[in-house]
């Protein structure tokens, strides 16, 4: 017997919840002297500001590679 998956619809868009992530942590980050954390912080929020840019390029339909 298979069991059902638990599905929840996100009331935001993938695309929306990156550019939260990255103000986010681009805010903690700049309350925080330089050190490790800070940089941990700033390197999140780049890594997310490119997943947003990769998912937006992937998600153009102009941009999809020919059948």
């Amino acid at each position: 017997m298979t069991t059902k998956r638990n599905r929840r619809r996100q009331a935001i868009s993938f695309d929306e919840r990156l550019h939260r992530a990255a103000h986010d942590a681009r805010a903690a980050a700049q309350k925080l002297p330089d050190g490790p954390q800070r940089d941990i912080l700033l390197q999140k929020a780049n890594q997310a500001e490119n997943a947003a840019h990769l998912n937006r390029w992937l998600t153009t339909p102009g941009q999809q590679p020919s059948k």
